[in-house]
């Protein structure tokens, strides 16, 4: 059981890797650094694939970190 735990795991993690790459991707290199959007408020309206992708990471998220308290549990 927690050797198929650890594959779901592993494909859980690289998917939110890919999901978290491609938000960053939108957002260019100076929101990398902390820098980007000087003029504005540092609030943007998510719309479009912005939110499905903001959403699906929200989701992902949380399944890694069940995902990681059962494997846990289940392990330790």
């Amino acid at each position: 059981m927690a050797f198929y735990l650890n594959i779901v795991l592993s494909i859980v993690s690289v998917a939110l890797i890919a999901i978290i790459i491609l938000q960053s991707r939108g957002a260019g290199l100076g929101g990398l650094g902390g820098g980007g959007d000087f003029g504005g408020a540092g609030f943007h309206v998510r719309r479009g694939i912005e939110r499905l992708l903001f959403n699906v990471t929200i989701g992902l998220s949380f399944v890694f970190f069940t995902l990681a308290l059962v494997t846990v549990i289940l392990v330790g």
